[in-house]
């Protein structure tokens, strides 16, 4: 759900009719959707606190109660927007205070394990059932009664009649397999069902198996056999066998088809092929099956009625698409199929059906929605995702890993100032049970009472009312993407709550990577700079003017003077952005040196800076890779599957656009966290250093300001002195360490303690530490900044104005290897450390630098030609 702001309209009296309700809440009941024809009876429950959903609905388990859903209990229908229901809010926080509050709050994270089918506890019961279970079926008894039941259903079909067993989860281990002696009792036995038993020896299990030499489906799943290798061994002993272990072998024909068409089973075993009609077959489920190539009696001739067909998670690679798509086509009374998207038949729905107009549903969506909708990849069926968890990880840790299934959030704001990090919550126990639908039945919308007239009096509350006509015991469901179309992405941003196609995800990322990858416009030859002192030919001072009280102490060369009259000034030195409405307010030209250069956002705002490395030199070693999750979240999400399937590190870090000071960026290795953080507002997702070079055990990052007089060509230069910023705690990857500002953040001007340390003294105890030499690394830092800003001069060219001079903070992040990476470039940086603090140069001319000449040293080098304590780059 999209982020809800509060404005309190200012009102010296409480509450205390519905047109005041009316009047306070116009906005929020607006933003919140909530009919007009709810909203007296919406102020009546809220004004006396009625929680009466527990009258209407009740919370069943599903999902193997790992999950739960809400139904209309209450006898009497629904109508729609005839009633609304109050939502308490069972947990409110902050995200950094999250795994505190669980371990500190009494009882939170056992409500919220229980709430979000979590608590282990209640699983000691279910394994206590389990071994009971198996001690009354792990028994030779137990299963020669069930051995002979089947032979009294043989006798009573007649002796050629074929023998199916099922034998799953009873126990059976190889000196019980060769007691039972099938192949004897079962003459014509065709199916073999030995899943979840305790065979383990190959020889002895070949050898009984191998006597059951008509057998067309055998099952050996979960047993600790299939560890040994004994697959070839079962395919020589029999060689009429179509499946095994669920999937298709290489002699799958007839019988195959018929078992996936419901032609042949266990009430009808089918010895000869001749007995199966496939002819009559409509409905084939092929799913997950392994195929690699279909059958040769999979064919329209032979399947005349088929209207219903299934062929997901079959690799099919045996077969080229075209092929495929025309067998297919072949299937003129097909008008239902459900194949992976991309997959066999090609990378989109749209294309597949364009090859086959004759379908009307596709992965169980409408293909006219989908040809509507523009879908790419559909699917009506999507596997919900379900709390994980380790059994030694504790409740709070179980929480904090299942919570983003459930979480909804806002973000306050008065008339004054908008909350800078959003409030997530958890809806209580009733309302968390809504799962979602796209065509859902209810709707829900966050908002704020305030019976005081005032923001500081507000009650949060969720408002529940049904959209259409409920029938009584109907699931009530909500969308989770209410209001979200294809243009915002929906079927990539569902992958948070459901597990959605990986194949296309990952196809979107190597298209991308391969985009990345040929891309490379950045010259290798540097044009000469001729920018030059600006300084008047009469020799008077430069007048500057300026809102930065660090420029107002510091600045004191004799070149420049402070003024207080815009018009008057030559320099226009602001924190304030300096647009057209600000010029033309306080009279500016064009004619007077800013400190802002036009466009400037290609590199300040953490998007455009990303887009514009990408745009000059594809995917370089010193980005990491980086992601709009406004516009590439399919393309993040085909990374994250595939480093999951490759056994890579799969931490990243979400960084809003244009935030300063870590506000609301998080660390996360969770891709239902990572997609849900969208809602707090528009982010890059990059992949976290996991292994970055430490100090003394801790995390630290390095500050340098850059110089530029010119973008066209390119005159920037480097101060001679950096500063490190250090994370006050020992850098761990522990997963609760993430909520640990002080662990895995290293900006201390703001939050915790900062810990000052001299550039020098940083330098000769980190060469110390590691055995490096700084000049070295010092080296590739210059030349990664270098490139930074030779992207933004030849992907934005129009940034250029001669007019401009400004300077920019570059953090720097190094490796294990001590390789730089670029995190991001700040415009108009904090100097105060740069002011406050005198050091000495490590490179230049090596000597004492006064933190109070800081300013001097700037304005000297872009104003006046000055070079003192300044590298060009």
């Amino acid at each position: 759900m999209s982020p809800a702001a509060a404005a309190a309209v200012p009102c010296d009296e409480r509450i205390r009719s519905y047109e005041d309700f009316a009047r306070v809440h116009q906005f929020l009941l607006s933003a919140a959707g909530i009919p007009l024809s709810l909203h007296r009876r919406l102020y009546r429950k809220l004004a006396d606190e009625v929680f009466d959903g527990g009258e209407k609905f009740s919370v069943e388990p599903c999902e193997g109660g790992r999950q739960r859903r809400l139904v209309l209990a209450s006898e009497t229908p629904l109508g729609s927007e005839s009633d609304v229901f109050l939502v308490d809010h069972a947990w409110s926080f902050r995200l950094a205070d999250a795994l505190k509050q669980l371990r500190e709050v009494p009882g939170l994270a056992e409500r919220m394990a229980a709430l979000m089918c979590g608590d282990l506890d209640r699983g000691t019961e279910v394994e206590e059932s389990d071994e009971q279970d198996t001690e009354k079926t792990g028994s030779l008894e137990h299963v020669l009664q069930v051995l002979e039941k089947e032979k009294t259903r043989i006798q009573e079909s007649g002796s050629d009649f074929a023998a199916w067993l099922e034998l799953e989860e009873l126990g059976i281990d190889d000196d019980m397999l060769v007691a039972l002696n099938l192949s004897a009792n079962f003459p014509n036995l065709v199916a073999l069902n030995l899943w979840g038993n305790k065979l383990q020896d190959p020889e002895k299990v070949l050898q009984e198996i191998g006597k059951c030499g008509r057998l067309k489906a055998l099952w050996l799943n979960e047993n600790p056999i299939l560890n040994q290798g004994a697959d070839k061994g079962v395919f020589d002993a029999l060689p009429e066998l179509e499946i095994y272990n669920s999937h298709f072998t290489s002699k799958a024909e007839e019988w195959a088809l018929g078992f996936c068409g419901d032609m042949v089973g266990e009430e009808n075993p089918c010895l000869s092929v001749e007995s199966i009609s496939l002819e009559n077959v409509a409905a084939l489920d092929l799913s997950d099956r392994s195929i690699h190539k279909l059958p040769e009696v999979f064919s329209s001739s032979k399947l005349s009625s088929l209207s219903n067909l299934n062929i997901r998670g079959n690799p099919l690679d045996q077969v080229s698409g075209d092929d495929l798509l025309k067998l297919v086509s072949g299937f003129t009374h097909l008008q239902e199929l459900e194949v992976d998207i991309p997959g066999p038949l090609g990378n989109n729905a749209i294309s597949i059906l364009e090859s086959l107009p004759n379908l009307t549903l596709l992965n169980g969506v409408s293909a006219s929605n989908i040809v509507e909708t523009g879908k790419h990849v559909v699917d009506s069926a999507l596997k919900p995702r379900v709390p994980e968890w380790s059994p030694e990880e504790s409740l709070a840790e179980r929480v904090i890993g299942a919570m983003w299934l459930y979480l909804m959030t806002y973000r306050l704001a008065d008339a004054e100032k908008l909350d800078e990090t959003p409030i997530w919550y958890v809806m209580d126990e009733l309302a968390s049970a809504m799962r979602h639908s796209d065509g859902a039945n209810f709707r829900i919308a966050p908002f704020l009472f305030m019976p005081e007239g005032k923001l500081a009096s507000g009650i949060s509350y969720t408002i529940l009312w049904p959209i259409c006509d409920v029938r009584t015991g109907e699931e009530c469901t909500r969308d989770f993407l209410f209001g979200i179309g294809e243009d915002k992405q929906r079927s990539a941003r569902l992958t948070a709550w459901f597990h959605t196609p990986e194949n296309y995800f990952i196809q979107e990322f190597i298209k991308y990577q391969e985009q990345l990858e040929s891309t490379s416009i950045c010259p290798s030859t540097k044009e000469t700079p001729s920018t030059k002192s600006v300084r008047p030919s009469d020799g008077r001072a430069l007048r500057v003017l300026t809102d930065l009280s660090q420029v107002e102490e510091f600045l004191t060369r004799p070149e420049f003077v402070l003024t207080t009259d815009p018009q008057d000034a030559d320099i226009i030195w602001l924190g304030a952005q300096v647009d057209s409405e600000l010029k033309s307010s306080l009279g500016l030209t064009d004619q007077q040196y800013t400190n802002q250069f036009p466009y400037e956002a290609c590199l300040v705002m953490k998007h455009h800076l990303a887009d514009t490395i990408h745009k000059a030199w594809g995917s370089p070693e010193w980005l990491q890779p980086t992601y709009n999750l406004e516009t590439h979240l399919s393309q993040l999400i085909g990374d994250y599957c595939v480093r999951k399937r490759d056994g890579m590190d799969n931490l990243w870090i979400m960084k809003p656009w244009n935030m300063a000071r870590t506000i609301d960026t998080t660390v996360s290795g969770d891709l239902s966290a990572i997609i849900r953080l969208i809602e707090t507002g528009p982010k890059i997702c990059q992949k976290y250093i996991e292994y970055p070079a430490l100090f003394q055990g801790r995390k630290f990052d390095l500050r340098y300001i850059v110089l530029v007089r010119s973008i066209c060509p390119l005159d920037i230069f480097l101060t001679d002195v950096f500063w490190v910023r250090l994370a006050n705690n020992q850098y761990t990857l522990e997963k609760t360490s993430f909520f640990e500002y002080e662990t895995h953040f290293t900006v201390m001007n703001y939050t915790g303690k900062m810990n000052h340390m001299n550039t020098p003294e940083f330098v000769k105890e980190f060469e110390k530490e590691h055995q490096v030499m700084w000049l070295e690394i010092h080296e590739n830092i210059r030349n990664m900044i270098r490139r930074v800003f030779e992207s933004a001069s030849v992907v934005h060219p129009e940034m250029q104005n001669e007019f401009c001079r400004a300077i920019y903070g570059v953090d720097v992040m190094l490796d294990n290897k001590f390789k730089p990476k670029i995190l991001e470039v700040t415009y108009c940086p904090d100097c105060t450390r740069a002011c406050q603090y005198d050091t000495r140069a490590l490179v230049g001319s090596q000597g004492p630098i006064r933190g109070s000449d800081f300013f001097n040293t700037v304005f000297g080098c872009l104003f006046l030609d000055d070079l003192t304590n300044v590298s060009p780059l």
